[in-house]
C-alpha cells in the first residue's frame, strides 16, 4: 500500500514537472525544487526518469543553464489526482463563471476533464462533487442571490478588449442621468458581490464602471495605453479606500451578530470591522447619505447601537419619537 501511494505521488510530480516546464521554459534544478518542495537530487531523478520515458527533456550547461523541453512538445497530461479533479468539478458547480461570461468556455472544460478521467475515478467523483453545493440561489432566510443582468454582447465585447488591449467605447447610463458615450483603456475585470466592474483609464484619469449600465460596447482597433503588468487586488484596494472618503456618510456602530450580515448588505462599504467586549461586533461602515443611513439602522430594530455621527443619532431619536407619540395608547380616545 505504501508502495502504491508512494508511486501515485510520484507521477503527479512528474506531470507538474512538465507542466512547469512547458508553461515557463528553461528552468533550473534548484527553482523546480523549490516550486516542486523536494530536494534537487529529487528533481534530477525525475528528469532522468522523464527522458527514460521519453519525455523530450534536455539540459543546457553553464552558468545560466537549465532545463527544458524540446520546442514545440505536446502531450496529453491528465495526471489529475481526486482532489484536483474534485476542486475543478466544485469550481463550476458555482455561479461564479457566469459573472465574466464564461459559462459555456467553463462547461465544455468540465466535460473534457471529466473524460479524461478513468470510469471508476469518474463515478466517485460525480458523487463527492453532488455533495458540494456553492452559492445557492437561495440563502437559509429565501432570499435570492441577486446577480445583475449585462446587456446582451456587453459582456464579450469588453472581455475581448480587456483580453486583447484594445479602447473600449460604450454608452453608458448612470443613475438619474441621460447615457453617455465613453472611450476607455481597459485595464481589468472585477466582481464583488455579484455586480462586475471594468477598472480602466479614460485621458489618463481613474475610471470604474459597472457592466450592469452598459447600453452597448464595442471593441476599438486602437491600442489601450495601460501597462504590460497589472495588479488587480492593489489597484482595486485603492480605488475602492478613495470611493469610500469621497461623499458618503460614515457611521460607527455596534450590531449584534446575528444582524451583521443584513447591515453589511445596506452599507456602501466597510472601512473597518473589529469585535466588541459584549459579543457584538464594532462596524466602521459608510451609506451614500443621512437619508440612507437612517433607513439602513431602523431596519435592524435594537441589535444596533450607533456611535457616530451625531446627526444619525439625532435622526434616529426624532424618528422614534414621533413613533412612540402616534402609538401611544394615552394619546387614542
Amino acid at each position: 500500500m505504501y508502495f502504491g501511494k508512494t508511486g501515485i505521488m510520484r507521477a503527479d510530480r512528474l506531470v507538474s514537472l512538465v507542466l512547469l516546464l512547458r508553461q515557463r521554459g528553461r528552468m533550473t534544478a534548484r527553482e523546480l525544487a523549490k516550486e516542486l518542495e523536494v530536494s534537487t537530487r529529487t528533481v534530477l531523478r525525475d528528469i532522468e526518469a522523464l527522458s527514460a520515458a521519453g519525455v523530450p527533456v534536455y539540459a543546457d550547461r553553464g552558468r545560466h543553464g537549465g532545463f527544458s523541453l524540446l520546442p514545440g512538445f505536446r502531450t496529453e497530461l491528465t495526471g489529475l489526482n481526486h482532489e484536483e479533479a474534485l476542486a475543478l468539478l466544485t469550481a463550476g458547480s458555482g455561479r461564479g463563471e457566469k459573472v465574466f461570461g464564461l459559462s459555456a468556455a467553463l462547461a465544455s472544460a468540465m466535460r473534457k476533464v471529466v473524460d479524461a478521467l478513468p470510469d471508476g475515478h469518474r463515478a466517485s467523483l460525480d458523487d463527492a462533487a453532488s455533495r458540494f453545493l456553492v452559492e445557492p440561489e437561495n440563502d437559509l432566510l429565501s432570499r435570492r442571490l441577486v446577480i445583475e443582468d449585462v446587456a446582451s454582447g456587453v459582456m464579450r465585447e469588453v472581455r475581448r478588449a480587456v483580453l486583447t488591449g484594445h479602447q473600449l467605447r460604450f454608452d453608458y447610463a448612470a443613475p438619474d442621468a441621460t447615457p453617455r458615450s465613453h472611450t476607455v483603456d481597459p485595464i481589468g475585470l472585477v466582481t464583488v458581490r455579484n455586480r462586475t466592474y471594468l477598472l480602466a483609464t479614460k485621458s489618463g484619469d481613474d475610471r470604474t464602471y459597472r457592466l450592469s449600465r452598459m447600453l452597448t460596447a464595442e471593441q476599438l482597433p486602437e491600442p489601450a495605453a495601460r501597462p504590460a503588468q497589472v495588479d488587480l487586488d492593489r489597484i482595486w484596494a485603492e480605488r475602492s479606500a478613495r470611493f469610500l472618503s469621497e461623499n458618503h456618510i460614515p457611521v460607527l456602530v455596534r450590531v449584534a451578530p446575528s444582524r451583521r450580515e443584513e447591515l453589511l448588505s445596506t452599507a456602501r462599504g466597510v472601512r473597518s470591522e473589529e469585535p466588541d467586549a459584549d459579543g457584538w461586533v464594532r462596524l466602521d461602515v459608510t451609506f451614500e447619505d443621512l437619508r440612507h443611513a437612517v433607513w439602513a439602522i431602523w431596519q435592524l430594530d435594537t441589535a444596533a447601537d450607533v456611535l457616530a455621527p451625531e446627526s444619525l443619532r439625532a435622526a434616529l431619536r426624532d424618528r422614534a419619537t414621533t413613533l412612540a407619540a402616534r402609538y401611544d395608547l394615552r394619546q387614542r380616545s
